[in-house]
């Protein structure tokens, strides 16, 4: 009998149509949750999102993360706080793609995207540097370093203020 069951059982599966997803060739869309390649964002004028304050590191359980922060000058000016992020890197192979840097970003500058094709043929290239990680600057922005009147950058820029 237990011949006969598992006959039946392979003859019902070979009916039915396959589920597999022939990669590359297709690709499977991913979920609304979905957590994958990390990218670093910038404001519609292209200054950084990233104010290098270390929450992402510091919220991060792998200590995958590494930020090192400078100062901002009217001379060259990358986000529109004090500071900016002058090196930012994650270790990709620590990374457990919890979300938790995301969620710790005061400015939301982090962000995991739906990109899972991640793939390393060297340890170094696991390392994701600023470079690696930041979008390019958005139609109509400027590239940073950007040179400021001194002065005109006490507070954020009018552009990225909540409407009231």
């Amino acid at each position: 009998m237990g011949i006969i069951n598992g006959l039946l059982t392979t003859i019902k599966y070979a009916l039915q149509s396959p589920v597999t997803i022939q990669y590359p060739e297709e690709e499977r869309v991913v979920r609304e949750r979905y957590k994958g390649k990390h990218v670093l964002r910038r404001y519609d004028n292209g200054l950084e999102r990233c104010i290098g304050c270390s929450l992402c590191a510091a919220a991060c359980p792998a200590d995958a993360i590494w930020v090192e922060a400078a100062e901002n000058t009217d001379d060259e000016r990358y986000s529109p706080g004090e500071r900016y992020a002058k090196t930012y890197e994650i270790n990709m192979l620590r990374c457990i793609f919890c979300g938790y840097c995301e969620d710790a970003c005061p400015t939301e500058a982090i962000v995991l995207e739906h990109e899972y094709q991640l793939s390393f043929t060297d340890r170094r290239d696991a390392i994701y540097t600023k470079d690696m990680l930041i979008v390019p600057v958005p139609e109509g922005g400027l590239p940073t370093p950007q040179k400021v009147e001194p002065g005109t950058f006490d507070r954020a820029i009018p552009d990225m203020e909540d409407p009231k």
